[in-house]
């Protein structure tokens, strides 16, 4: 079966290009978009005549967002304790949090909303740090594929006595691995997941809560499964100093000797990675979950986004939820446009006027929207992200407030860049996931 769709979109099919499409017929067939038809088209007065959802009147499509970074059990603590060090918050507010999901209930119930609350924001697929629970964790992931939301999720990997508390820790290496392992084998066959909506990720906290005989069994589990790999990478100065010192070589060298960096590893965070770290990630294919929002409250510095992408890395964007206090992934959209500004003119006034910041390091909103959407696509290595033949058709559809709306909307890109600074999760009245209505109505 096929459905059409008629409408008025924007996307990014590539780095540095931005196209907006006035009227066109999208054709989606099992989830997928089979063509774009446009007047230019020979099949354009054909499908005037056939049934379709006309979208025009109800505002832009835009392709749905991809967050590369989200620690699905710190919801409940969104927006709080944001005042402490890394080390500090880890262990007082967010160790004893994530260890509540032991009770499955409770899981379920914070769950259930975190994804609504992301589907409503325009969060199409989703990067999930879950918790060292099994049970939970593939709770997620029904849930996931119960409402209908693209997801990588990922049961978190810590059995480091000296960094992970007695109540919240694996007890061993050993159990570090099979425990993931048995995860990674569960997610594929949930019921409903023949698509393959919902993928599993192995998840290595970070170095500082894993012991090199876990990082090494999971290393060999990446290898040997080719599953996705999410980890934390030269964060702050505190968790790259820690690497530093364990490991006498930073996060990207130590992950890579572990066999951790590869083609389906995301790096979240990675502020503090030097050339030759961009370099092998570049080699490897690996990609980084920008992170603008929490950086601010726990990174200690900028991640340097634009020598990252002229060097050619994959990069995406992450809430990083609860380091980050906002669900909304346009957030993080605003905050990576203004960090790069900020990192290019710097911000200390009694220094002199070009001797601030680090120059070219500015993007504009064209590269914050790729990055949301067709660059985290491109990191994950899926088809989703823009409204190319072949790809899944992920959508949400933006309208702005009338008040916000001018008549330079009318052409060019006047809008996209409107609906970038502006947009709330009201401006968004429906979500599509593989062609499936999963908020809103039309």
């Amino acid at each position: 079966m096929v459905d059409i769709y008629r409408a008025n979109f924007f996307h990014s099919p590539a780095k540095g290009q931005l196209e907006r499409v006035d009227d066109a017929f999208l054709l989606i067939e099992d989830g997928a978009i089979a063509s774009v038809v446009t007047s230019q088209d020979n099949r354009w007065q054909e499908l005037q005549n056939e049934p379709a959802t006309d979208l025009r009147d109800q505002g832009f499509l835009l392709p749905g967002f991809v967050d590369l970074h989200i620690h699905a059990p710190q919801f409940p603590q969104l927006g709080q304790a944001l005042d402490v060090p890394l080390e500090v918050w880890l262990q007082t507010h967010t160790f004893p949090l994530e260890a509540r999901y032991k009770d499955l209930d409770y899981a379920d119930g914070v769950y259930r909303t975190l994804v609504r609350t992301l589907l409503a924001n325009g969060t199409t697929t989703a990067m999930y740090f879950a918790t060292i629970h099994n049970p939970a964790s593939l709770r997620l992931a029904e849930i996931c594929l119960e409402m209908g939301q693209r997801a990588l999720v990922g049961r978190v990997a810590m059995d480091l006595a000296d960094e992970c508390p007695d109540f919240y820790r694996d007890a061993s290496a050993e159990e570090s691995v099979a425990l993931t392992e048995e995860f990674i084998a569960a997610v594929p066959g949930l019921v409903g997941n023949h698509t393959g909506l919902v993928k599993p990720v192995i998840t290595p906290r970070f170095i500082p809560s894993c012991s090199d005989k876990a990082l090494q069994g999971l290393g060999d589990m990446a290898n040997r499964t080719g599953a996705h790999v999410q980890t934390h990478c030269s964060e702050s100065d505190w968790e790259h100093g820690h690497v530093l010192a364990r490991c006498g070589k930073t996060d990207t060298e130590a992950l890579a000797e572990f066999g951790l960096l590869g083609r389906h590893t995301i790096l979240a965070h990675s502020n503090f990675i030097t050339d030759d770290d961009m370099d092998l990630i570049r080699k490897r294919g690996a990609g980084v979950a920008h992170c603008p929002l929490s950086n601010v409250y726990f990174s200690n510095a900028v991640f340097p986004l634009r020598r990252a992408l002229e060097k050619g890395l994959h990069v995406g964007l992450g809430t990083d939820i609860s380091g980050g206090p906002s669900a909304s992934l346009l957030d993080s959209v605003r905050m990576s446009i203004a960090a790069s500004r900020m990192m290019e003119d710097g911000v200390d006034a009694k220094a002199q006027a070009g001797e601030r910041g680090t120059p070219h390091s500015r993007i504009d909103f064209r590269t914050a929207f790729w990055l949301a959407t067709r660059g985290g696509g491109e990191a994950l290595d899926l088809p989703v992200g823009c409204f190319t033949p072949g790809n899944q058709f992920d959508a949400i559809l933006v309208q702005l407030p009338a008040e916000y709306q001018g008549d330079e909307d009318a052409v060019g890109d006047a809008l996209l860049q409107k609906i970038v600074m502006l947009a709330t999760r009201e401006s968004i009245h429906a979500t599509f996931v593989a062609g499936r209505l999963v908020n809103g109505a039309v």
